[in-house]
C-alpha cells in the first residue's frame, strides 16, 4: 500500500495510537487495489448501535486470516448508508476467506477534521468543498476515525480524516 502512514509510534493508552494526521490534511492519495474487509453496523439516525461488535470481529477475522495491516497503517473507513446503516471497511493486505472483501483503488482526497461527531455534515461539506478546489467531483465520502471516544478524550482531540473518491473533473471543458 503506497499511502502514508495512519499512526505514530506514540501510544499511551495501549489502545490508540496518536494519529499521523500532517500526512493526510489536505492531501491526494492513491489507494492502488487496496484490500478491505465490509461488515455493516445498525444505526439510530446516524449513530451506530453495534459498533464495538462489528470492529472486534473484523479484527479478529483478520488476525486469524493473517491478514492484519502493519500497526502504522491500520485504517477502518466509515459511511452512512441511511440513518439506519453504516458500512465499515477495515483495511487488510490480502482477501480474507468467507469474508465481504472489497477493493478501492484511484485518488482520493484527503482532509483533516477535529470536533464532536455531531459535526459530520461539516466534515462532508468540507471534503466536497476541498474536492472541489482541486477541479475535481466527489464521489462516495468515508470518514476514518482515527481513535475511539476514549482515546481521543485522553489525548484531548477527536482527529477524523474524511476521504473522497475523485472521480471527475469539474472544470469547463474548451
Amino acid at each position: 500500500m503506497s499511502l502514508p502512514a495512519t499512526y505514530t509510534d506514540i501510544n499511551e493508552t495501549q489502545c490508540c495510537a496518536v494519529p499521523d494526521i500532517d500526512q493526510w490534511d489536505q492531501k491526494v492519495v492513491d489507494f492502488q487495489n487496496q484490500q478491505f474487509m465490509r461488515l455493516r453496523t445498525r444505526s439510530f439516525m446516524y449513530v451506530p448501535l453495534n459498533m464495538a461488535g462489528v470492529m472486534t470481529k473484523l479484527q479478529q477475522e483478520a488476525q486469524r486470516a493473517h491478514v492484519s495491516m502493519p500497526p502504522n497503517q491500520v485504517m477502518t473507513l466509515s459511511r452512512d448508508l441511511s440513518p439506519w446503516q453504516a458500512e465499515h471497511l477495515y483495511a487488510v493486505t490480502a482477501p480474507v476467506p468467507g469474508a465481504d472483501n472489497v477493493i478501492l483503488d484511484g485518488e482520493f482526497a484527503s482532509k483533516v477534521f477535529e470536533g464532536p461527531y455531531g459535526d459530520a455534515k461539516v466534515w462532508m461539506d468540507g471534503i466536497r468543498k476541498y474536492a472541489r478546489s482541486l477541479g475535481r467531483v466527489a464521489g462516495d465520502v468515508y470518514f476514518f476515525y482515527t481513535t475511539c471516544p476514549k482515546c481521543a478524550k485522553h489525548y484531548g482531540k477527536n482527529y477524523v480524516i474524511a476521504l473522497t473518491k475523485l472521480v471527475g473533473s469539474n472544470l469547463p471543458t474548451t
